[in-house]
């Protein structure tokens, strides 16, 4: 069973990158798994040449904020989102 896993998206060497989404499983939480997963999505980007790594999440993911914090990465200003009614 994976224990985590996550997904970069690549704008080509020199621009920023996305790692989105990443996760690990609510079982394996705790011991270090996320960290280390957007540590290794990090490094994908890196070897495309990409100039950045970006997240999005809510600042209510208190669980993947924590782990984006002890990979290096450091919270900006929230964004509201933009809706409309259908």
């Amino acid at each position: 069973m994976p224990v985590a896993t996550a997904t970069v998206w690549s704008a080509g060497a020199g621009r920023p990158g996305l790692l989105e989404p990443v996760g690990a499983h609510r079982d394996h939480r705790g011991h270090g798994h996320g960290r280390a997963i957007v540590v290794a999505a990090q490094a994908a980007l890196r070897e495309m040449g990409a100039s950045s790594a970006t997240v999005c999440t809510s600042s209510a993911n208190t669980v993947g904020v924590a782990a984006y914090r002890s990979a290096g990465f450091t919270a900006l200003p929230e964004v509201a989102d933009l809706r409309r009614s259908a």
